[in-house]
């Protein structure tokens, strides 16, 4: 939801510093430079929230504030007032009238932002519905564990990505980290001292800097009251030691909302190469299948229809494996694609130990494959699953 914020001051350079303050957050901002114009746009727009100055010509803040809560229609809009240092008490007095809260200019924008936050759900403009980024792209992890050996674990297990893993022991530290740089996703180890986890996520929770900043909890596989405890608070996910640094990888990758297809799809001199790893875990088979219609579908569209299958990497076959390639062929049948195999040798000879996949034909190196896309007897045989 878009909110729109009203800002009632005969200060165009306030009115500037309130639009500067909001712009990474996802709202519109209107503005009025004294309570007759404000009354105006206020019954036209109906705004989510009124930053209202006390001192104006024409019409003041509280002749405003009167009107607006006389009103039936705009009673309920909560206002945050604006007064000079000399003004608090005055502002503390017409309290009772209607007002949300008070700033005493000059203010911070931090200030504003984190008061405004009390009042409406500010979401940063980032976390707007968008294109989702590359599993290529950089990205900043935080781990936040008192044990350096988890941190270097984590650091070497995503050391193939392009994200930056950084490390902290404590809270504080945490605290001035998010400061500086803002995290992708922050990982927060259960174990820290006097539930110092606990207190840091309902810290990250409250700042509208990090409102919506994924945060996983990682927690000793057996202790299980600390993690009914950060699912019922609310942790974006839970992380067991022993890390699997597959699963951990995949869950970082779903909670950034980013576009993994790039492992597994690719056009490649107009031939779309679908590509598996070497090592394919149910995790891979899944996320490699969600993207194989839509891939398939996407290369067709722009003009590509010769698909090359790539499982030259593969170091063992199963029948997760096997039922990926019967989707993959049919989806090119299904799309009027030509398809070509590429495996090891170790592969097909597995492949010669299924009777579904023993007529499947096979090239030894993805060149000989895409010379040949399209040739006779190039295709496997698609045997029914």
């Amino acid at each position: 939801m878009r909110y729109k914020v009203l800002t009632v001051d005969d200060s165009k350079t306030v009115r500037i510093i309130v639009k500067k303050a909001f712009k990474p957050y996802d709202c519109e901002i209107l503005e009025a430079a004294n309570g007759v114009e404000g009354l105006a746009v206020a019954a036209k727009e109906n705004p989510d929230l009124i930053l209202l100055d006390v001192t104006m010509p024409v019409m003041d803040g509280v002749e405003m504030l009167t009107k607006l809560k006389s009103d039936s229609a705009l009673k309920s809009i909560p206002v945050i007032m604006l007064t000079a240092e000399g003004g608090r008490d005055h502002v503390l007095k017409i309290a009772k009238i209607g007002v949300r809260d008070y700033l005493v200019k000059p203010f911070k924008e931090d200030v504003l932002i984190e008061k405004a936050s009390r009042v409406i759900d500010l979401k940063p403009v980032s976390d707007a519905p968008a294109k989702a980024k590359s599993i290529l792209d950089s990205a900043d992890i935080l781990v936040v564990e008192d044990k350096p050996a988890i941190v270097q674990q984590i650091q070497e297990g995503l050391k193939h990505t392009p994200w930056k893993v950084r490390g902290v022991a404590t809270q504080g530290e945490a605290i001035d980290t998010v400061a500086k740089i803002l995290p992708d996703v922050i990982l927060v180890s259960l174990s820290l001292p006097e539930e110092a986890a606990f207190t840091l996520f309902r810290m990250i929770r409250t700042s509208v800097r990090t409102k919506y900043t994924p945060v996983f909890a990682l927690v000793v596989k057996t202790e299980t009251l600390p993690q009914q405890q950060a699912q019922t608070v609310g942790f974006s996910a839970i992380i067991t030691k022993p890390i699997d640094m597959g699963d951990l990888e995949a869950k970082l990758a779903k909670a950034m909302n980013l576009d993994t297809s790039q492992r597994y799809y690719a056009i490649e001199h107009e031939i779309m190469i679908m590509r598996l790893p070497e090592v394919c875990s149910p995790a891979a088979m899944a996320e490699a299948a969600v993207y194989l219609k839509p891939k398939f579908a996407e290369a067709v569209d722009s003009g590509y229809n010769k698909v090359v299958i790539d499982i030259h990497p593969l170091k063992s076959l199963h029948m997760g494996v096997i039922k990926l390639l019967f989707q993959a062929m049919q989806t090119c049948r299904d799309l009027g694609m030509q398809f070509a195999l590429v495996a090891n040798a170790h592969i097909i000879s597995e492949c010669k130990g299924f009777e579904d996949t023993r007529g499947w034909t096979f090239y030894d190196s993805l060149d000989d494959a895409k010379a040949n896309l399209g040739k006779a007897g190039s295709v496997p045989q698609l045997v029914s699953a």
